[in-house]
């Protein structure tokens, strides 16, 4: 049989992108109302483009976060600083539209279903919230990286995050903050064997030329981070492939908060589930689902029971049990779906209150998430509890006594 062969890209963008911009925004604001309000309810919406950030959604809370200072502080910190950057966090205008948030949502989130009609039942605290929205929610996670993520997102994110770090330090002192990356991976019967494409897009300075920037990124980005026995002598190497990257951030592309949900995640390797994370605070289950199915997946691959494993769970807005739970390994299981899904149900509870309960969701840490990717994040420390494998040994022991 002949070897399967396939080319698969990922990408990944910096923290000066105009759409992370935006989840910055929202997920800085959220935070801020964490902070002194964890179980304040939040639907943070950005959108920003030359000269202004609108700032709007449904926010109930019982403190006050002062929007236009931290949306400013924000733009600061992550370089716009400067007029001739095309965007600055002194001078651009901050509009701010709050509602607060629909009685209809609220009383399901409140009191769920469950809660509401079985007063009496078992654990009535962790059935008494409701998920805030229908809607399904997709976790994996493979032992191909450090990571447990697939290689190609896994890498993009790793250079992502290194144009970041040169730019700050001064390594390439003619950057500025907008980025894209993007690797495109050959895989034969599964493996990774070499890259074919690895495109970097920098923003810089008017004067640093195409030659110049060409040698820097391949010196100080590309070769630290991509391992040496994936570049071949026919790799394609494509710097800012159109010669010309000065305007940038904002003032070239308009920023939405949610617009980067595959660069969140994992990077077109697995379905998505299509809600965004940024902004909502962990009552919205296109969030905590997303982050408890990442967890479940993690540990079991971690455990040994799989190479690769995706779960998907989904929900009826109001009701606290989800609608259907699935696990597929890909036929790399060491038991078969079905039982690795009883497995993962007896293990990790996907009501909301009880995945806000074990993954620590109503603390402020969702801004350090907002660019690079929420899953995979071993560089983050604290450590996302999500990234967490401390039910392998539990996941594993149950395994090997059914």
């Amino acid at each position: 049989m002949a070897d399967r062969r396939f080319l698969i890209t990922s990408e990944s963008v910096t923290e000066g992108h105009p759409d992370k911009i935006a989840d910055q925004i929202s997920d800085g604001v959220l935070d801020a109302i964490l902070a002194d309000d964890p179980m304040g309810r939040v639907a943070c919406e950005t959108l920003v483009t030359t000269g202004l950030v609108l700032v709007a959604g449904e926010i109930s809370t019982t403190t006050y976060v002062d929007i236009p200072k931290l949306t400013r502080d924000i733009v600061k910190e992550i370089g716009y600083t400067r007029a001739k950057y095309g965007f600055d966090g002194d001078t651009c205008a901050v509009i701010t539209a709050i509602d607060e948030q629909s009685p209809d949502i609220a009383q399901g989130v409140n009191t769920a279903l469950e809660a509401r009609s079985q007063e009496e039942a078992r654990e009535v605290e962790l059935s008494r919230t409701g998920a805030g929205d229908q809607g399904m929610m997709v976790g994996y996670a493979c032992n191909e990286t450090e990571e447990y993520l697939p290689m190609p997102i896994a890498f993009a994110h790793r250079l992502a995050r290194r144009v970041a770090q040169v730019r700050k330090d001064g390594t390439i002192p003619y950057l500025r903050p907008d980025g894209k990356t993007q690797v495109t991976l050959e895989y034969v019967d599964g493996h990774a064997i070499m890259a074919d494409t690895i495109i970097v897009s920098v923003q810089h300075h008017p004067g640093a030329t195409e030659a110049q920037i060409r040698g820097d990124i391949i010196e100080h980005v590309i070769t630290p981070i991509i391992p040496e026995h994936l570049l071949k002598p026919e790799t394609r190497i494509l710097i800012n492939p159109t010669g010309r990257f000065v305007k940038g951030g904002p003032m070239a592309d308009s920023g939405l908060t949610g617009r980067k949900i595959i660069v969140d995640t994992y990077g077109g390797w697995v379905p998505h589930g299509g809600g965004a994370f940024s902004g909502k605070d962990p009552t919205k289950v296109d969030r905590s689902g997303a982050y408890m199915t990442r967890y479940a997946a993690k540990n079991v691959v971690a455990a040994g029971l799989a190479e690769k494993c995706l779960i998907q769970v989904a929900y009826a807005i109001g009701v606290a049990e989800p609608v259907s739970i699935m696990v597929d390994t890909y036929g790399t299981g060491k038991l078969s779906d079905e039982v690795l899904t009883d497995l993962v149900e007896r293990h990790f509870d996907f009501r909301p209150a009880a995945m806000i309960r074990d993954l620590d969701l109503r603390r402020p840490q969702y801004r350090r998430l907002a660019a690079y990717g929420h899953m995979g994040r071993i560089d983050l420390d604290p450590l996302p509890a999500w990234e967490k494998t401390d039910r392998a040994g539990a996941l594993a022991r149950d395994a090997r006594n059914l």
